[in-house]
């Protein structure tokens, strides 16, 4: 068994699905393990993966842990086996805590979002030389790249990531939900307004991608005395840059809190 998914949520789901399309891993060669036992049993039966239990992750080469970072105290003890490297995808919990609970300093962070789900994560990477050397290091940047992109990053910088790319997703939403809403109010059809507010992010992000600068579409798109323009002073008015700001800022903190819970 070259991986075993502990925890297999809709990230868990996306990197078996992202690893096996694409060749990286064949079903065959991973294994799952959830608390919901119908759910990972329908998966494996799905997918071709193995089945596994506890027990059996002493022959695994790698253990992914993606389970919600409050749960990680309770399942320590049975995850930690001697000869694995360790791949964990929860919040705040950092390879100085992950090391500690698992008895082995090989053990890599990463940070996805959602938007693996479809191929597009970002994905924050950091290790200790001791994954670096084993290969563990290279073998999660194989994984995540199958559903996204990759970014090897400094730990000290994982929770600012955190609150940034990986919870951006939500932020993302509330604008086009917003935006929806203001159709609304003004007269557009409900689900024609969502329809117009969830392409016009797609777009904006492709457009956002050729320019060295975000203020530079904003700028392109504002004309002298124009509609865009008098749209942008009520954001300006209503604080919103600041208010997007703070959260960031909000959920950098709390990243900090979840690891700290963990120490």
């Amino acid at each position: 068994m070259r991986l075993a998914i502990v925890g297999v949520g809709k990230l868990g789901l996306a990197l078996l699905e992202g690893v096996t399309s694409r060749g990286v891993l064949r079903p065959a060669d991973i294994g799952l393990l959830d608390a919901n036992a119908s759910r990972a049993a329908d998966l494996a039966s799905r997918t071709g993966a193995r089945l596994v239990t506890a027990s059996d992750l002493a022959g695994a080469e790698r253990i992914l842990v993606s389970v919600q970072p409050r749960v990680f105290p309770e399942i320590s003890e049975w995850l930690a086996q001697e000869s694995a490297g360790y791949i964990s995808t929860m919040a705040g919990v950092s390879t100085a805590t992950l090391t500690r609970r698992l008895g082995t300093r090989r053990v890599v962070r990463v940070m996805p979002n959602l938007a693996a789900t479809i191929g597009r994560s970002q994905t924050a990477i950091t290790a200790p030389r001791e994954a670096e050397d084993a290969g563990d290091l290279a073998f999660a940047r194989s994984l995540f790249g199958s559903v996204g992109d990759a970014y090897d990053l400094p730990e000290h910088l994982f929770n600012a990531f955190t609150g940034m790319s990986a919870s951006g997703p939500a932020y993302a939403a509330v604008v086009a939900e917003a935006l929806a809403d203001g159709g609304v109010r003004m007269g557009l059809p409900r689900p024609l307004a969502h329809e117009l507010a969830a392409k016009l992010l797609v777009a904006s992000g492709e457009l956002l991608q050729q320019r060295a600068h975000p203020g530079l579409l904003k700028d392109e798109v504002s004309s002298p005395g124009g509609t865009t323009i008098a749209g942008l002073e009520a954001l300006e008015v209503a604080g919103v840059r600041g208010a997007f700001m703070r959260a960031v800022v909000a959920a950098t903190r709390r990243g900090s809190e979840l690891g700290k819970d963990q120490e």
